[in-house]
């Protein structure tokens, strides 16, 4: 089941839409580490927190060798809402379809004030240079989250 994905596994092939009028997919990665996170939506607060926090730290993701994506399955106009906004600098995923969100396990049943529905899990993806996954964060607490990712980042 891909909500099993752990270290070791080969991380997802992917390709989607970008803020921006961009695309990205895993293959464009190579030879450097991924963090691919996936949030709910954009302009939340929790969301919004994340991606600037993911922002402020870029360069020193660079600095280890690491590129970001965050991904949801807002379409890619409202990412660009979202990335002008907060003046975000990291690459925005639009996976609409929600193929991407599927293939790593984070479309998954939640609920509040006791309805269910389904809605991306927060959850970080560390992939290393040769599309391995090196570490992977679920149901992600957004304080200290940046920072354990770029300690995890710094040690590949």
């Amino acid at each position: 089941m891909a909500g099993d994905l752990s270290a070791g596994d080969k991380a997802p092939a992917f390709s989607m839409p970008t803020d921006g009028d961009g695309k990205t997919a895993l293959k464009d990665y190579k030879g450097k580490a991924l963090v691919l996170y996936f949030y709910p939506k954009d302009d939340t607060s929790g969301c919004t927190k994340q991606a600037i926090g993911f922002s402020e730290h870029k360069k020193a993701f660079e600095k280890a060798g690491a590129a970001i994506l965050g991904v949801s399955r807002d379409p890619v106009q409202k990412h660009d809402k979202f990335r002008d906004k907060h003046a975000l600098s990291i690459t925005l995923g639009s996976d609409e379809a929600g193929d991407v969100t599927q293939a790593y396990g984070v479309w998954v049943e939640k609920s509040m004030y006791g309805r269910k529905y389904m809605g991306i899990e927060r959850s970080t993806f560390l992939i290393d240079g040769k599309g391995k996954i090196a570490r992977v964060w679920r149901k992600v607490k957004v304080p200290g989250h940046v920072e354990e990712v770029l300690e995890a980042a710094k040690a590949l």
